[in-house]
């Protein structure tokens, strides 16, 4: 039986391990404002303390839209420090999903522009609808990506691509994005919370120090160089070995059964 907690921004359903983070405002495409992102912050928050949920879904209410980017209404009433301390804000709340320790799928529906797009880059897979357009258009506006867009966007397709998208403030379809490797893969629309569920109930089946291993060595090592990111990984190949999960994980292998790992 489905926990859910509604706040006025946000819906969080607790599905047995699996928790579904939807952005509801509808009537606005999602749009995030500051208080959409502290509501944001306090889901993200219940969901890596919580032991019993292992990977969380985040995706937008309604038919239309993900997210469609930021209020800009509420930006143009900021000065230039209100602008910098958004920006910092939001980049200290998306970096709670890249940089926690359990998995993050963002399910892509519709339109997915400015924080929206940036609030896609931070989960850790992407899966689109098949009406999904996603996009950084923030130069249309006068300004750049400022939730960690012009960071992440090159770190997943490479420089030259990041800033074509970036300068153009072009956006993409869903088979484009996945061609390109800002989406993981395109499903149908009305199939789209299925298979993202499919998703981490597959990543549910594996150690979950491992899976927090994974993500750690990923995140940490983009800011690493090549040899120092290398040390890293070894340093936790290690330290798994004299875990639980790891010994479950052999004992299965060897004895020829599914491994059972205990959520902490």
């Amino acid at each position: 039986m489905a926990d859910t907690q509604t706040l006025p921004h946000i819906r969080f359903e607790a599905r047995g391990p699996v928790a579904v983070l939807t952005i509801d405002r509808p009537e606005v495409l999602n749009a995030l404002t500051r208080e959409t992102l502290r509501q944001l912050e306090e889901a993200i928050v219940r969901f890596h303390g919580d032991p019993a949920l292992g990977v969380l879904i985040v995706t937008g209410g309604g038919e239309k839209s993900f997210v469609a980017g930021a209020d800009i209404g509420e930006l143009a009433s900021l000065d230039p420090r209100g602008m910098e301390e958004l920006s910092r804000y939001g980049q200290h709340v998306l970096g709670l999903l890249e940089r926690g320790p359990k998995p993050v799928i963002a399910a892509v529906n519709g339109y997915a522009l400015g924080g929206g797009c940036e609030l896609a880059l931070a989960c850790h897979v992407r899966i689109a609808s098949d009406n999904a357009m996603l996009g950084l258009p923030e130069v249309k506006l006068g300004i750049i990506p400022g939730y960690g867009g012009t960071q992440r966007l090159p770190r997943l397709l490479g420089t030259g691509r990041a800033l074509e998208m970036i300068l153009t403030g072009r956006n993409v379809k869903a088979e484009e994005a996945a061609a390109i490797g800002l989406v993981n893969r395109v499903v149908p629309r009305a199939s789209l919370l299925e298979e993202a569920e499919k998703l981490a109930k597959d990543i549910l089946k594996n150690g979950p120090l491992a899976l927090t291993a994974a993500i750690d060595a990923v995140t940490r090592g983009h800011d690493l160089t090549l040899e120092d990111a290398q040390r890293f990984e070894s340093s936790a190949f290690g330290m798994l070995a004299s875990s639980k999960d790891t010994r479950e994980g052999f004992a299965a292998f060897l004895e020829k059964r599914p491994a059972s790992f205990e959520r902490r």
